[in-house]
């Protein structure tokens, strides 16, 4: 948990509540913060199982996934390969479309192209193309002049992505099967304070949607589970647009290690569906694997 990403502190938070619910299972269980001595600690520590709980570049990209490989020690959630695509927003967008799922439309752009004009018709999102939690991503509406003021935060290259209008739904995938569907109410937008302080959203578990639309947002969660190649638990998430039914349904991405913290989301569906949270993390360590 821990480790050097932009969402440090929501992988601290999900490791401590991992590490407390896990000891109530009966499991032996050490916290380690993850740094430049990890292939180190862990080969020190010679685990049976890594509960990966770290968030963000490096613990969800495929980086760690690669070490403990090379270690040969059994970890929870996807593999290299598919932690890797489903990091990167564009790929991840491909293999979408080779499944046959609907996005929107998105480009690859540079900082000084953001910063000289709008690279697509507004309103658009402006957003790092291998980050999670919502960090750095900001919407540009018409007539907007903000660019500017975003210059310092911006990496060196960014995904410009058409803004879609409506809700905001999201399902947890376990292993082959979708859990149920969240609607995810915010006063404004699903940021990162939305996402992880109290208060900051309201969920709707399971979602008062139309039947087609639950069931498509359970379709295509499970699709989009496969067709990155993910083992272990994954959550996609979506915008729906009520004006367009069925065809306003658009896949954003989808999430390798979903946050395990008391606002999380996945944690709430499990718990909706009949698992108790100790019960979720005791199927995730004995699904737990490596060499895939």
């Amino acid at each position: 948990m821990g480790g050097p990403s932009a969402e440090r502190d929501v992988s601290l938070s999900s490791g401590h509540e991992v590490a407390s619910a896990l000891r109530g299972e009966g499991f032996e269980v050490t916290e380690l913060d993850a740094g430049p001595t990890l292939a180190a600690d862990l080969q020190a520590q010679n685990p049976d199982v890594v509960f990966n709980a770290l968030h963000g570049r490096w613990g969800e990209d495929g980086c760690v996934q690669g070490i403990l490989e090379w270690l040969q020690i059994p970890y929870t959630h996807s593999g290299v390969y598919a932690s890797a695509l489903a990091m990167d927003k564009e790929k991840t967008k491909v293999a979408y479309r080779m499944a046959g799922l609907p996005v929107a439309e998105s480009k690859l752009v540079s900082k000084a192209d953001v910063l000289s004009g709008h690279p697509m018709p507004a309103p658009y999102v402006v957003k790092p193309y291998n980050e999670g939690s919502s960090v750095g991503v900001y919407i540009v509406q018409e007539g907007s002049n903000a660019i500017a003021s975003m210059a310092d935060d911006m990496p060196d290259e960014l995904m410009v992505e058409q803004f879609i209008p409506g809700r905001e739904l999201t399902t947890t995938v376990m292993g082959d099967r979708a859990l149920t569907v969240t609607d995810i109410i915010t006063d404004g937008w699903y940021d990162y304070s939305a996402k992880y302080e109290v208060g900051g959203s309201r969920h709707e578990v399971p979602a008062d949607i139309p039947s087609d639309i639950f069931d498509a947002c359970m379709d295509y969660a499970v699709r989009a589970h496969d067709a990155l190649g993910c083992r272990g638990v994954s959550r996609t998430d979506f915008r729906w647009d009520e004006s367009k039914g069925l065809d306003g349904l658009i896949l954003l991405e989808t999430n390798t290690q979903p946050g395990l913290t008391p606002t999380s989301l996945t944690p709430e569906q499990a718990i909706k569906t009949g698992m108790s949270f100790g019960a979720l993390l005791r199927w995730m360590v004995e699904d737990a694997s490596c060499n895939r």
